[in-house]
């Protein structure tokens, strides 16, 4: 046998994995790959900072694998066409029964994987992105949730009915100690950049953050999630994303610590489970919708949208300067740090759909090329929703106001003033569309704003009718 690990890297609650260690032959060394297709992850507009963290993950998996007697072999391959020649003269010369591995949920993986067995490579897939199997919340017609309110009470119904597979941490087999000359020679496999260095590794993450969430955050999330100065959310995203940590482990420990949240929708920590199930919600959409990783709109009467996409406003929205602080600050945090707060992506994404009439398409590109926790359900779901043209998406009439949203979530301007410090001086309720104050006081430091607020929503009402 052969373990194949992709968008999987873990050992804990690795369905791939537990599978392997149960059918292998007693505790002979076993073999374990990994490819690096960069060509590949750039197509698909995955960040330098994401992959850089996939290789940090990677590095930590071989060690971790030792402990099972497992040694995994990194192969870099191009494409998705490299890794099936690859494995077809593997399995051919090592004579391979059986490739495990777990599935992986877009479109060209989708295709990839059935070309492998068409091209006679045993391949044997498990499921390890989701709570409950996709496919198996279904309405009563037995066709797929498009409204997340009833999906989540079927979500809750089912798992309170038959639990979910949470499978543990497997038994090690073999030492883990390593002398200094072993692990030189072992370590690292992939070199990296060090540009998600702020990250912990998931085994940290699990050990500290997780906790140390649930025990002092996670009551109080639902109060201050939607405040980017405030380190309010649980930063979990980019390990969910490469598959570094289970979301049943994330489920189990939730309930361990609150054993009643799925009969307790009404609690302030619901909040955050609410935000796993969106999570389940679009990773459904895309398994029962596969042309959304092909960027098509879900709502049929938005295909034929012919968007105006004015490039200079493109081109300023990327960069931070469209003269709204709060979206402005948004975008420089994304650009620095690979990140950005969840209730700034959706100002950002309605700034940029609603206000600019710009395809969310470029958009939702912009983000997966930036965010260390590019994930196309999420983001394709997320655009969508801001852009009105998703499932269960906002109305088209609803056009986030930037400087409300500034007023209501960054009142005191600390974030605005943590990207934007050339208005750190400014007052409190002048920083929040400080046009009027710097002609005032003939300052010239920070640049016009590209589009007049009402304006733009007028256009935006007009362009969706």
């Amino acid at each position: 046998m052969l373990l194949w690990f992709r968008n999987d890297i873990r050992t804990h609650d690795n369905p791939a994995l537990d599978y392997f260690l149960a059918q292998r032959n007693g505790l002979l060394p076993s073999k374990a790959v990994f490819f690096v297709s960069e060509k590949q992850w750039l197509t698909h507009d995955w960040s330098t900072i994401k992959i850089d963290f996939i290789k940090r993950h990677v590095n930590a998996l071989a060690q971790q694998l030792l402990a099972f007697n497992i040694s995994l072999e990194v192969v870099h391959c191009d494409d998705f066409a490299e890794q099936i020649s690859f494995l077809q003269h593997y399995c051919q010369q090592h004579n391979i029964m059986q490739v495990v591995a777990n599935q992986e949920l877009e479109v060209n993986e989708t295709q990839r994987d059935k070309l492998c067995l068409e091209k006679g490579i045993p391949l044997c897939l498990f499921e390890s992105d989701v709570i409950v199997a996709k496919g198996k919340v279904l309405n009563k017609t037995g066709e797929m949730y498009k409204v997340f309110t009833p999906y989540k009470r079927a979500w809750l119904t089912y798992v309170r009915q038959h639990g979910f597979d949470y499978l543990g941490k497997p038994n090690s087999v073999a030492a883990t100690v390593l002398t200094e000359q072993e692990s030189a020679k072992l370590m690292p496999l992939l070199v990296c950049t060090g540009e998600s260095d702020l990250w912990p590794l998931a085994e940290q993450v699990e050990q500290q953050v997780i906790p140390e969430f649930y025990e002092n955050k996670v009551a109080s999330y639902g109060e201050k999630r939607d405040f980017p100065a405030i380190k309010a959310t649980s930063g979990l995203s980019p390990y969910l994303a490469i598959g570094a940590i289970s979301p049943r482990y994330l489920l189990l420990l939730f309930l361990q610590r609150f054993p009643d949240i799925l009969v307790a929708s009404d609690s302030p920590e619901f909040t955050w489970l609410n935000e796993l199930i969106w999570r389940e919600f679009y990773r459904n959409l895309l398994f029962h919708q596969p042309e959304l990783s092909k960027h098509q709109c879900f709502n049929p009467k938005y295909r034929s949208i012919i968007w105006p996409n004015n490039h200079a406003h493109f081109n300023a929205w990327c960069e931070g300067k469209t003269g709204y602080p709060l979206v402005d600050a948004a975008m420089r945090q994304l650009n620095q740090t690979g990140w950005m707060h969840n209730r700034l992506r959706m100002v950002v994404a309605s700034f940029l759909t609603k206000h600019l009439l710009i395809d969310w398409r470029w958009g939702e590109k912009y983000f997966m090329q930036r965010l260390i926790d590019g994930d196309l359900a999420a983001n394709n779901g997320g655009w969508q929703w801001a852009a009105s043209t998703g499932c269960d998406a906002q109305p088209y009439f609803r056009v986030f106001n930037p400087i409300r949203q500034s007023e209501r979530f960054d009142p005191k301007g600390q974030f605005i003033r943590k990207y934007i410090p050339e208005l750190a001086q400014l007052p409190d309720k002048e920083i929040h569309f400080p046009h009027v104050y710097l002609a005032k006081h003939n300052l010239k430091n920070y640049w016009p704003a590209i589009v007049d607020h009402k304006q733009a929503r007028l256009a935006a009402l007009d362009f969706y009718r």
